[in-house]
């Protein structure tokens, strides 16, 4: 049996295009089972958010942006056991509702995180046997080549988790000896209240604000912004299948700040052959981004504010990337364009990283 190969940046990344409406959007209940709204809030821990926006729709943003509080998160040094243990547990992991990164590259490194009282550890080997826990291998069967890797989930939320529990008890020993080291958290508390006193604090933790930077007056050459009248059906199929890949290419060039979009640009076909597709329109456009430890639920909130603030006529662009599962480059994405003059119409893009 041939083993599976090893993942590459050379690899292609797996795309997946979807194109449809969003539909009556009830400011007192938000949808959260159908798309977009479901694939933005089951995304990973998310390390980049931008939004790209027509200039002339930058004040109705900027109005959004002072209404809300940026998203915060904090850097602490913690032991596993200082997380398993006290008030922290109780208030944070049983009651509340937080998630935590630990440092560390998945499939590299040993990386603990925490979500919805789900601990989910990423282990070598010999941490996975050091630790004494049930988990799965990690990938397809055959996948592991010369480093195989473990997965162990833990249900914190369950009510055999807690002390003098033989399971719970059994992580506490885990903690104590196989990750006894203090090891730096990201944390986000998702909940809008906080504990008093707060089990955080003599961890000295050390707060962050992802404060959007702001690109603005930016002369571009725009693309065809409308989708094709016939891409829905099969007949369609391949000129949706054209625009959505031309649309994406175009959208990240601004994300990369890309000259090559630009009014007069005029690069030596030589070194660059890429041309704006469409009938060389102007506009100028404005870019925002935020970085940091964002929480998929802000996201959400995020959309649903500008698809009921902006105007219908108005297009814009949002994409999410979440931390990297390993080598550089190797992320989740999801960018979701909705057209300008469509009612409720989206194109969404959906990068899966290599499993």
């Amino acid at each position: 049996m041939l083993p599976f190969p090893t993942p590459s940046v050379y690899q292609s990344l797996k795309c997946f295009v979807t194109y449809g409406v969003m539909g009556h959007l009830d400011p007192n209940q938000p949808p959260t089972k159908s798309k977009p709204w479901s694939t933005v809030a089951g995304q990973d821990f998310i390390n980049r958010v931008e939004l790209i926006i027509p200039q002339e729709a930058f004040e109705v943003v900027r109005k959004l942006l002072l209404e809300k509080a940026a998203p915060e998160f904090q850097r602490v040094v913690m032991s596993l056991h200082d997380i398993l243990s006290g008030d922290f547990f109780t208030d944070y992991i049983k009651k509340g509702d937080v998630m935590m990164l630990s440092e560390g590259r998945k499939g590299i490194d040993n990386v603990l995180t925490f979500r919805n009282g789900i601990l989910t550890m990423f282990l070598d080997k010999e941490a996975y046997e050091r630790a004494g826990l049930v988990g799965k291998p990690d990938g397809v069967k055959g996948k592991r080549g010369l480093k195989p890797r473990w997965v162990v989930e833990i249900d914190l939320t369950s009510s055999s988790m807690v002390p003098g529990k033989k399971g719970f008890d059994r992580l506490i020993y885990a903690s104590k000896n196989a990750f006894n080291t203090p090891v730096t958290w990201l944390f986000c508390n998702l909940s809008s209240t906080t504990p008093s006193p707060d089990p955080l604090a003599p961890h000295s933790p050390t707060k962050c604000a992802a404060e959007p930077s702001v690109l603005q007056n930016i002369d571009a050459v725009l693309p065809t912004l409308k989708p094709p009248v016939n891409a829905i059906g099969p007949e369609g199929r391949e000129e949706l299948e054209h625009y959505s890949t031309e649309l994406y290419e175009w959208l990240s060039l601004i994300r990369l700040q890309s000259p090559r979009i630009q009014v007069g640009d005029q690069v030596d076909p030589y070194l660059c052959r890429y041309q704006v597709p469409g009938d060389g329109q102007q506009g100028k456009i404005c870019k925002l981004t935020w970085q940091g430890f964002l929480a998929p639920s802000w996201c959400r909130e995020m959309l649903l504010n500008l698809v009921a603030e902006l105007p219908s006529k108005t297009w814009f662009a949002l994409s999410t990337t979440t931390f990297s599962k390993g080598m550089a480059g190797d992320n989740s994405e999801i960018s979701l364009f909705r057209p300008q003059g469509a009612s409720g119409e989206y194109v969404m893009w959906e990068i899966k990283s290599h499993d």
